[in-house]
């Protein structure tokens, strides 16, 4: 039987009969591609034509040739914002309060987006259009991101034809844990050999138009295209980060005055614009020591060398575009998901995952190791000072729902269609009027019902009229905007902003509130509370109305053992399991599902038969910057702890036999170090006392069989096992409230 009833006329011959074809979908004549940009965790001011002296000439071409928005909004986080961008909902709405990697069991935190709030990639592909996604996902729960799925939420499943690119939200760029379509896929290249994932991206999205406008040259499509930059890792080919060797000397108080002359003069904010006075933490240049100047320098440099690098291959999309004959009517929005990041702490860090584990980075003892920042040998995120001269004038960053972490750049081209080059939009916009953007532009009506589910209102404003010619001057008709995010609070409504921070574990109700008129105090400079206290409370009671209207609440700030009991409570979760019997080959498991070892005992053992071969991985979890390798060396076993580059390594006192036996590794802990013990049949063949370990091993996850990503330098990837492994088996030993709260401090500092 088919999906729609027949319409024409059965007889008893075909002679006495007519035929019938359901109608395909097909766009309307004429219908541009729609390319949807995300950049990750770039501030408001850092690409060129937004102020900064940073390298972007690709999307400061894109932008003199289109349109730039300077008063757009996100949401302060990434999952959030996508989960917007591609629904046209407000993120609560969709179960997107924070990041995908949790389900609190409320409505608002499901970590993945309701059926009843039908993407743009379903809605166009019902349309005819061709759909590929590339890049950065975040959309899915983090449980479901292994090799059996479930794959409903993947982006296969969520409309798109098409992907690659990596679940979670960060990945090494020289060595990143890949997925096509729905399986775990190797990189093309080794980063030995000067591969790069944004390079990589680029090569599958051309790939993805080309095969398209090949095959359906009378089919649009739609590509959303989301990098790993510049979110954490700042990782760039050595190259890049060698043009950039002594730019920020000077330091962020400098460069962001500078910064901010730049923006005037350009018209990105207005002349009359305050400055406003550094955030709260951030020293004066003057006042760091000569090692934190030089270490804060350095780390601005990677971040610099990341930017120019995916701005130069962007630009080779862009050419690509032209060359098939569809860029001038193609609908291009380039975008950030939030502010500049304030992960990296007052001093900056070297590995992101120290961070992670309420680490404080040593900087006496990182500026020794300067030549990793940026390479492979890196997990890198800058210091705040750096991430506030990016938010440039906006106070505060990513997370906080001041301007500094929910005001973005926003750049639009379509030559077909835009005719204002060069134009600034100063209209107050928001990532959930994206999708109504398109399908205005598209003609078509957002639908009731999707694959027999009734869909939410959509809660967006079309941005259309504000492309047209003599837009600039046109006011909003976007009316009011409801911010939140960790108990941060803001409304706009008008033209006013209501803005509240919130303090950890403190009392929503007697929290302070600030006052802005935004559209005469573009940095958010001037507090008129005071002077207008009734505003402010109608304000403050409509950021409820909305509140309640959707889905905001519960608001939750939970952090540590609590939010993690929560967000591991649901019965899928992998974090619960104690024990996992693996029988290879077996796909990569990324950092979220794979073994959670971290902070407890465990025993790993692996049912191996060598025979002639003398090397190879049999378990690898993290990579060169930490985590730990289980490995033959020569028909030795060996253990390897990477802490953070400290390396504790023990060999094995005889050698493997050729015939089947079983090897293991047992892990003992004593609070934050541990004893690790090598065991052959049972037999301890050797052991080594671990002083320091981290409850957060690493953001990248677990080879068994082979290590694509070295945890340490004693082998080459992809180092597969030369013999045969018939199962590997972790035994960890149950939760204690101990463990937990360590476990729990990751998951923390993770949202």
């Amino acid at each position: 039987m088919t999906d729609t009833a027949f319409q024409g006329r059965i007889g008893r011959t075909a002679a006495e009969s007519e035929p019938w074809w359901p109608p395909e979908p097909r766009p309307a004549s004429g219908a541009p591609n729609v390319v949807v940009v995300v950049f990750d965790d770039v501030g408001f001011a850092q690409w060129g034509c937004y102020g900064s002296t940073l390298a972007t000439p690709r999307i400061d071409a894109l932008a003199a040739a289109g349109l730039r928005f300077t008063n757009f909004h996100t949401t302060a986080l990434c999952s959030p914002t996508r989960a917007c961008m591609l629904t046209g909902r407000n993120h609560h709405a969709v179960g997107m309060r924070a990041i995908s990697n949790f389900d609190t069991g409320f409505p608002n935190m499901r970590g993945a987006i309701p059926k009843s709030a039908a993407t743009l990639a379903e809605v166009l592909r019902a349309q005819g259009y061709g759909t590929f996604m590339v890049g950065k996902w975040h959309l899915a729960p983090m449980h479901e991101a292994g090799p059996a799925g479930p794959f409903r939420n993947w982006p296969l499943g969520r409309g798109f034809d098409r992907f690659y690119g990596f679940l979670q939200g960060e990945t090494d760029q020289f060595r990143p844990e890949l997925v096509q379509d729905n399986h775990y896929v190797d990189a093309p290249a080794r980063a030995e050999d000067g591969y790069h994932l944004t390079e990589d991206l680029i090569d599958r999205a051309i790939a993805y138009a080309s095969d398209h406008v090949s095959a359906a040259p009378d089919r649009p499509f739609f590509t959303y295209l989301a990098f790993g930059a510049c979110h954490a890792p700042h990782q760039a080919p050595d190259d890049y980060l060698a043009r950039w060797r002594g730019k920020f000397d000077a330091g962020w108080d400098v460069m962001r005055e500078h910064w901010f002359e730049r923006q005037k003069a350009m018209g990105v904010v207005p002349a009359d614009t305050v400055l406003p006075p550094p955030n709260p933490g951030v020293p004066a240049w003057s006042e760091l020591t000569d090692n934190e100047r030089r270490f804060a320098a350095r780390l601005m440099e990677a971040f610099a060398a990341f930017l120019e690098h995916t701005d130069e291959h962007l630009g080779r999309y862009v050419d690509a575009l032209r060359e098939m004959g569809q860029l001038d009517n193609t609908l291009l929005v380039v975008m950030s998901d939030n502010g500049a990041s304030q992960e990296g702490g007052r001093t900056g860090i070297l590995d992101e995952m120290m961070y992670f584990n309420g680490m404080k980075q040593d900087v006496d003892q990182a500026v020794e190791r300067l030549d990793l920042i940026g390479t492979a040998d890196s997990h890198t995120n800058y210091p705040w000072g750096w991430a506030m001269c990016g938010n440039t004038p906006l106070k505060r960053y990513k997370q906080n729902t001041h301007a500094g972490g929910v005001r973005d750049p926003f750049v639009v081209h379509w030559p077909a269609r835009v005719k204002d080059a060069g134009g600034i939009r100063r209209q107050f916009h928001h990532v959930v009027d994206i999708a109504p953007t398109v399908l205005e532009i598209l003609g078509i009506e957002a639908p009731a019902e999707v694959d027999g589910v009734p869909q939410q209102p959509m809660h967006g404003t079309s941005m259309a009229y504000a492309l047209a010619d003599g837009a600039a001057g046109v006011p909003t008709r976007k009316g009011t905007q409801y911010f939140e995010m960790f108990g941060h609070r803001g409304l706009w409504h008008d033209g006013w902003k209501a803005v509240c921070f919130h303090a950890l574990g403190a009392d929503y109700d007697s929290e302070t509130w600030e006052l802005y008129h935004a559209d005469a105090d573009a940095s958010e400079s001037n507090d008129l509370a005071a002077a207008h206290p009734e505003r402010l409370r109608a304000l403050i009671a409509l950021w409820w109305e909305e509140a309640a209207r959707h889905g905001v609440l519960p608001l939750d700030d939970r952090r540590g053992a609590e939010l993690f009991r929560s967000a591991q409570a649901r019965g899928g979760s992998t974090a619960r399991r104690d024990r996992w019997v693996l029988y290879p080959p077996v796909s990569r498991y990324n950092a979220d599902v794979a073994p959670s070892t971290g902070a407890r005992p465990f025993v790993l053992t692996a049912d191996i038969e060598l025979g002639a071969g003398r090397n190879g991985a049999l378990v690898a979890r993290g990579s060169s910057n930490g985590g730990f390798a289980l490995y033959v060396r020569e028909r030795r076993l060996v253990f390897d702890y990477n802490h953070f580059h400290a390396h504790t390594s023990v060999a094995s006192d005889v050698e493997l036999p050729s015939g089947p036996c079983t090897v293991g590794l047992r892990m003992a802990r004593e609070g934050k170090s541990g004893t690790a013990t090598l065991l052959l049949d049972g037999a301890e063949i050797g052991s080594v006392t671990i002083p320091a370990m981290a409850a957060m091993v690493s953001s990248t996850g677990m080879d068994v069989g082979r290590s694509t990503a070295p945890v340490c330098h004693d082998y080459a990837p992809p180092f597969e096992f030369e013999g045969r492994i018939r199962r590997v088996v972790f035994d960890i030993a149950p939760r204690t409230p101990k463990t937990e709260r360590r476990e729990a401090l990751g998951t923390e500092r993770r949202v």
